[in-house]
C-alpha cells in the first residue's frame, strides 16, 4: 500500500488511513493504492455567517470571468453557477471555495483548476465547455444543474473527454458522464432494504406530485419487490390534497407496518400536521424517510419523533465543514463536499496514475474511493453507489442506527 506524498501537516491535513481516526479523517482508495482525500463538515445553513457593516451601494461588483488555482500539468475544468440572474451565486461561490481546499489540501501541484461560469445556464454551461477544452481541459467537473448537464454532455464526448457532474438526475447519466450527486434511488434502496431487514412486511407510500416523488415512487416499488415487501397502497398527492391523502393512509389501521413518505424538508411542516391531525406517528408506524430529512426542520417534528432516514454519515461533512469555515469564515452549503471530492479525486488520480489517471477503467474501479461523505463508486453508466448509514430521528437528533459500510467489495451491484 503505497501513501501519498504530502505537504508538511498542518492542522485540519490528511494523514494516512492507518493513522486515521473515526469522524475525523479518510482515505481514498484507487487500484490498491490508499490515496488521502480529506473528510467532513456541519449541517448549519447554507449562507455564510452574518454581521458587519454593508458597504454603500456605489457601483455592482464586476462579473465574475473565471479564474485558474494551481499550475499543475492535469488541467481539470470547474463548471459552475457562479452567478445567477439576480446575481452572485451562493451556492456556486460554495462549491468554488471547496475545490480550492480540495486542492490546497491535496499537498501536491498535480493539477490546474479551470474555474468556469456557466451563469446558471444550459447554454453558459455548453460555452463554458467549449472553452475549457480548447485550453486543454482532461476532465470536466460539474455542472450542477441536469439542463447544464445535457449541454455539457456532447461537448465532452466530441472531445473525448470524461465529466464528473453534479445533477441528480439520472437521465443525464451515460458512459464517461458520471453523476458524484447524492442519488434519490441510493436513499430509497438503503432505507426500503434496511426495513426488510428489520421485519417490515406491509408497507405504504405517500408520494409528492412532483419530479422527486416521481423517481422515488419507482425506486421504490422496485426495492419493495425485491425485498418482498408487500406494497398495501400508495397514494399521490399536492399541498392542497395532502390532507385527505394522509387520511387514506389512515384508514389502512393495522393492515401496515411501515409508511414511506419521500417528502422534502421545506414541506415536512404540513405534513407533520397532516400526520398528527390522522393519529399517524412513529409508535402506530414505522415512518420511512430518504436523506433530504438530515435537516433541524425535520428533526424537531413531533410526527417525525422514532422515523428512520437514510443518509450520509454526519462526521465527514462536519469535519470538512470545520475546515472550510476556519478558511472562508462562512458555512458552505450541504452539496459543498461534492466539488470536495471530485477535485480530491482528480488530484490522487493525477498523481498516482500517469496517462490514464481519467480513463473509464480507472474512474469506475470496484474498490471506489473514499471522501468526506463515505465511499462511492462510479457505475459504467455514469450513475454512482453510495455507502449510506441509517438515522433515527430521536428528541431532535438523528443517532445512527446502521452504519454506512466503509469499503466496497466485489462488483458495484445493478441497483
Amino acid at each position: 500500500m503505497t501513501n501519498l506524498p504530502r505537504k508538511k501537516a498542518t492542522r485540519g491535513a490528511l494523514s494516512p488511513l492507518r493513522n486515521c481516526r473515526a469522524g475525523a479523517v479518510r482515505a481514498i482508495w484507487v487500484v490498491g493504492l490508499c490515496l488521502s482525500l480529506a473528510a467532513c463538515g456541519s449541517l448549519s445553513g447554507m449562507l455564510g455567517r452574518g454581521g458587519g457593516v454593508v458597504a454603500p451601494a456605489s457601483q455592482a461588483p464586476p462579473p465574475y470571468q473565471g479564474e485558474q488555482i494551481g499550475s499543475g500539468p492535469a488541467r481539470v475544468a470547474l463548471i459552475l453557477p457562479m452567478t445567477q440572474a439576480s446575481g452572485p451565486s451562493v451556492v456556486g461561490t460554495s462549491l468554488r471555495n471547496a475545490a480550492e481546499l480540495a486542492w490546497a489540501e491535496a499537498g501536491n501541484n498535480d493539477i490546474t483548476l479551470l474555474v468556469k461560469n456557466d451563469r446558471s445556464t444550459p447554454e453558459g454551461a455548453r460555452a463554458a465547455a467549449q472553452v475549457a477544452f480548447s485550453e486543454g481541459a482532461e476532465l470536466i467537473i460539474g455542472p450542477l444543474f441536469a439542463s447544464s448537464v445535457r449541454e455539457v454532455g456532447p461537448v465532452a464526448r466530441g472531445a473525448g473527454k470524461p465529466v464528473i457532474a453534479f445533477s441528480t438526475d439520472t437521465s443525464t447519466a451515460g458512459p464517461e458522464l458520471f453523476l458524484l450527486s447524492f442519488l434519490i434511488e441510493s436513499y430509497v434502496d438503503r432505507i426500503v432494504d434496511f426495513a426488510a431487514s428489520k421485519g417490515e412486511k406491509s408497507i405504504a407510500a405517500l408520494i409528492p406530485d412532483n419530479d422527486y416523488g416521481r423517481v422515488a415512487e419507482s425506486e421504490f416499488q422496485q426495492a419493495a419487490a425485491r425485498d418482498n415487501i408487500r406494497v398495501m397502497t400508495i397514494e399521490h398527492y399536492q399541498p392542497r390534497t395532502m390532507p385527505a391523502a394522509v387520511q387514506k393512509i389512515a384508514a389502512l389501521h393495522d393492515q401496515i407496518d411501515s409508511l414511506f413518505l419521500p417528502e422534502q424538508a421545506d414541506a415536512m411542516q404540513a405534513m407533520s400536521q397532516a400526520l398528527a391531525a390522522a393519529g399517524i406517528n412513529g409508535k402506530r408506524v414505522q415512518i420511512l424517510g430518504t436523506g433530504l430529512w438530515n435537516d433541524a426542520r425535520v428533526l424537531n417534528l413531533a410526527a417525525l419523533q422514532g422515523a428512520w432516514f437514510a443518509a450520509p454519515e454526519n462526521g465527514g461533512f462536519n469535519a470538512f465543514a470545520a475546515r472550510y469555515r476556519a478558511k472562508y469564515h462562512s458555512d458552505p452549503t450541504r452539496i459543498a463536499t461534492l466539488a470536495y471530492d471530485a477535485v480530491s479525486l482528480a488530484a490522487a488520480l493525477a498523481h498516482t496514475q500517469g496517462s490514464q489517471r481519467y480513463s473509464p477503467n480507472v474512474l469506475t474501479n470496484r474498490s471506489g474511493f473514499n471522501g468526506a461523505d463515505g465511499v462511492f463508486r462510479f457505475r459504467s453508466d455514469g450513475t454512482n453507489e453510495r455507502g449510506l448509514s441509517v438515522l433515527q430521528i430521536n428528541n431532535g437528533v438523528a443517532v445512527p442506527l446502521s452504519p454506512a459500510p466503509r469499503s466496497f467489495s466485489g462488483t458495484a451491484s445493478a441497483t
